[in-house]
């Protein structure tokens, strides 16, 4: 979805600037799929864990890896998890977010390798109007990750505060 459309500096050419949409664009029971998807790579995996000090043998020591039940290194569930939600902003909640309220029901069925692609797909299973911010509405979102096989790795339920078109062009335009 499109939305500002300005003139360029330089050139005078029209740009529009890609954002999400809007509380009242989503629709409930809608699947989004986030498109293209994300192969994970070792460096990935090494460079999210040790960022987040998580010095967790499963995603670092190959070899002592190889030795429990899932025979290799894992692909840290938090790497999976912010990957997962990361993948519906631009179709969803670019610009047109205020807050994050929360994750629930977070959950790993199944782990995710280095080499696997993640593709996400986000239903709207719920949406109302704040009753206390006129012009904005806390949206219920279900993400599912799944890799390239179609195995779901990650699933998570997301709350967010969205603005409506007409109160966010009004607050753009008190500015």
């Amino acid at each position: 979805m499109t939305d500002k459309v300005s003139t360029g500096p330089a050139t005078g050419a029209r740009v529009i600037e890609q954002r999400g949409l809007y509380y009242d664009e989503l629709e409930e029971g809608v699947v989004y799929a986030h498109r293209p998807g994300r192969t994970v790579t070792e460096a990935d995996n090494v460079l999210f864990t040790t960022l987040t000090m998580n010095t967790q043998a499963l995603h670092l020591d190959a070899a002592w890896s190889a030795t429990q039940p899932f025979g290799q290194r894992l692909v840290n569930s938090m790497f999976t998890l912010a990957t997962l939600v990361g993948q519906s902003v631009t179709q969803l909640t670019q610009g047109t977010i205020i807050a994050q309220l929360g994750l629930t029901d977070v959950s790993f069925p199944h782990p995710l390798y280095h080499g696997d692609t993640l593709y996400t797909e986000t239903v709207i299973s719920g949406k109302r109007p704040s009753g206390s911010r006129p012009g904005q509405g806390i949206v219920t979102m279900e993400h599912t990750g799944r890799n390239q096989d179609g195995t779901v790795v990650a699933l998570a339920t997301r709350s967010c505060l969205m603005w409506t078109r007409a109160a966010h062009a009004e607050a753009q335009h008190g500015k």
